[in-house]
């Protein structure tokens, strides 16, 4: 699957709030190797250099167009273009961080202990999932994909992220392997302005990709305005012209 930086970092800031959020929870260490897996077009990885200023401080990511961005970005830090799925670094790293990429992989009860073995001892896995296939703007998705024209191309897209576990889940996984496990949940509430309209340009960047990519040009046009219609019941534009986002997303710090 293709990702655009440009469209991603159209909302960098609040995109970049749960990672600053996630950053901040990461205890004391004395890092000297950090990867940002998942990086994007560095913005995360850039709070990861002023976090760890003594660290040697890479990103990986499967996109080649995130990667670009980031290496202009960060010209002075490594990126490299590599599928998370099959990464095999052992590592070790003092800190692992994933910021909304381990949402698209399976199996996390394997993928995650893993994760956490390539740690030094008191390094952390940080990891932000969003969780929210079940908010209005995900299950309209799957509907207007499941009742338009396209329903034959688009029938496999709505099963490839992974429906997250419950907190107890999560911590059960990483209890046996970690020191100390911190999970939390955190809705955000993001104001947009335009109206629903914002809200279709937010997830052009991230949610709705996937239902985009099979499409030709004038099925993307086609689909995106019935999705419009379908979710504007749900974002009442409010007296300054903006709506509400609910983005619930799920936060784990795994220290070994």
């Amino acid at each position: 699957m293709s990702w655009s930086a440009q469209q991603y970092v159209a909302f960098e800031d609040e995109r970049t709030r749960p990672a600053r959020d996630l950053l901040a929870a990461i205890p004391r260490v004395d890092a000297r190797s950090v990867i940002d897996i998942g990086c994007g077009p560095g913005n995360s990885t850039e709070l990861l250099v002023q976090r760890f200023a003594d660290a040697a401080v890479r990103g990986i990511d499967s996109s080649a167009d995130m990667i670009d961005a980031a290496r202009k970005r960060l010209p002075g830090v490594r990126f490299d273009t590599s599928d998370i799925a099959t990464w095999d670094e052992p590592g070790p790293f003092d800190v692992i961080f994933a910021n909304a990429v381990l949402q698209w992989l399976p199996e996390h009860a394997t993928l995650l202990p893993a994760l956490v073995g390539k740690l030094t001892v008191g390094g952390s896995l940080a990891i932000q999932m969003p969780d929210n296939l079940e908010q209005p703007p995900h299950r309209m998705m799957r509907e207007v994909a499941a009742n338009g024209p396209w329903a034959d191309k688009l029938a496999e897209v709505a099963g490839q992220r992974t429906t997250l576990d419950d907190a107890n889940r999560y911590y059960q996984m990483l209890c046996t392997c970690s020191a100390r496990v911190d999970v939390w949940r955190t809705t955000y509430h993001h104001p947009l302005a335009g109206g629903p309209a914002a809200v279709v340009e937010w997830f052009k960047g991230s949610g709705l990709r996937p239902f985009l990519q099979p499409l030709n040009e004038l099925e993307k046009t086609q689909y995106l305005a019935q999705y419009l219609e379908a979710i504007e019941p749900y974002f009442p534009v409010l007296a300054d012209g903006s709506v509400l986002l609910p983005f619930p997303r799920l936060f784990i710090v795994a220290t070994r």
